[in-house]
């Protein structure tokens, strides 16, 4: 299976894994599945912490490659599905992770209930 993380997720696995409810954890652990961090994720980050809102020393491209992950570029096509998306999700960094699994039909991992009100499938 292939699964794209929710940007609290990844930095949930680099920091502070224990807060990953167990079902998740396995799905993440499970060696034929294919995890990914997207390019939102990545974009996410660099701008918080560019702002002062998130501290980030370190490459998360390198730190997700060295954790395993594979990297997800967001795609026009993705973008395509922002149009027609409800807005029950304020934030654009989500909506766009939403907009992409929906466009590749991939699940996300997420801790996040809101993502629950779309029609993308979640871990």
């Amino acid at each position: 299976m292939k699964i794209i993380l929710d940007t609290h997720i990844f930095l949930w696995c680099l920091g502070v894994p224990e807060k990953i409810p167990k079902d998740k954890q396995f799905e993440l652990e499970t060696l034929s599945n294919i995890v990914y961090v997207s390019s939102v994720s990545i974009a996410e980050l660099m701008i918080k912490s560019s702002i002062g809102k998130l501290k980030v020393d370190y490459n998360p491209v390198e730190k997700a490659r060295e954790s395993g992950f594979e990297l997800l570029d967001f795609a026009a096509e993705d973008a395509l599905v922002l149009k027609g998306l409800p807005f029950h999700h304020k934030d654009p960094f989500d909506r766009m992770l939403i907009a992409q699994s929906l466009n590749k039909n991939i699940p996300i991992c997420t801790d996040d209930g809101k993502f629950r009100l779309y029609d993308c499938k979640l871990i």
